[in-house]
């Protein structure tokens, strides 16, 4: 009976150790800072507009009545539907300036204007320049605004999830706090952030153990970012070989233990 309850508790040491075997050792953010001060590389912050961006484009001047035909609302009340058919009065659809597919908006008076490529303030200034030059507007002011600034966090987080960002400005770290942090089998070294830039999609791999994450142009997130966090190896561990190892180690066990209680007997 001792042997067998010797056997049991051997069993349960196994479940708990060989897991724990492959556990990353690295599980601190900014592992090797201190108290210091470090600067934060600022350059590139502002995103580039792309394709498909949605903007709120705000135009005032002195004269309110004029401006009015250049603003649309932030909401526009339409009527909706749920699955059923059953009409259920209005909804709030946000709107604004789309980009589409060449790289324009289409803007009221101005007609075709260029934004993909442009930074929110060369577009503000192309548009206040035009109104200016064209007489349509006495000292305008233009302000403008991203509807659709998200980033993505999928992978090993507590909460997969896309993240709308109101203020436009993100860091890596928030948006990991906001999808409930990195788990316990998440690797924190090795984070994957898929950027879109110039039409191309461009991967960097990201340590966040390390100081030198403040100091990186990805500190800060843009809109469309997407950050993956790969399993570390004790979750690969946990759902592969451990369980394949197991049920063998168990059958020697077993064996041992009979053969032992055979030889005693």
């Amino acid at each position: 009976m001792r042997l067998y309850s010797a056997l049991f508790c051997l069993l349960l040491i196994m479940m708990n150790v060989l897991p724990s075997c492959t556990t990353t050792k690295k599980v601190a953010y900014l592992g090797n800072i201190g108290d210091t001060s470090l600067s934060i590389v600022m350059q590139d912050l502002e995103p580039v507009i792309q394709k498909n961006d949605l903007l709120s484009i705000l135009v005032t001047s002195v004269n309110q009545e004029v401006t009015q035909v250049f603003n649309i609302p932030n909401n526009n009340a339409i009527g909706g539907a749920n699955s059923s058919g059953t009409n259920t009065g209005t909804i709030n659809q946000a709107v604004g300036y789309l980009v589409n597919q060449s790289g324009y908006i289409q803007f009221p008076l101005l007609g075709h204007i260029q934004a993909a490529g442009l930074t929110k303030k060369e577009l503000t200034e192309s548009i206040t320049n035009s109104l200016v030059s064209k007489k349509l507007l006495l000292d305008p002011t233009v302000t403008i605004r991203y509807l659709n600034y998200r980033i993505t966090v999928l992978g090993e987080v507590s909460k997969p999830s896309v993240i709308n960002v109101p203020n436009e400005r993100i860091s890596i770290l928030e948006a990991l706090g906001l999808a409930g942090d990195i788990t316990i089998y998440g690797q924190k070294n090795n984070v994957l952030l898929i950027r879109e830039t110039e039409g191309r999609k461009v991967s960097r791999r990201i340590d966040l153990n390390s100081s030198d994450l403040v100091r990186s142009p990805y500190y800060y997130l843009q809109s469309n970012d997407v950050l993956y966090v790969e399993p570390n190896k004790a979750k690969v561990s946990s759902s592969g070989s451990v369980r394949q190892w197991l049920p063998i180690v168990v059958s020697v066990l077993t064996l041992g233990v009979v053969t032992v209680d055979r030889l005693i007997k």
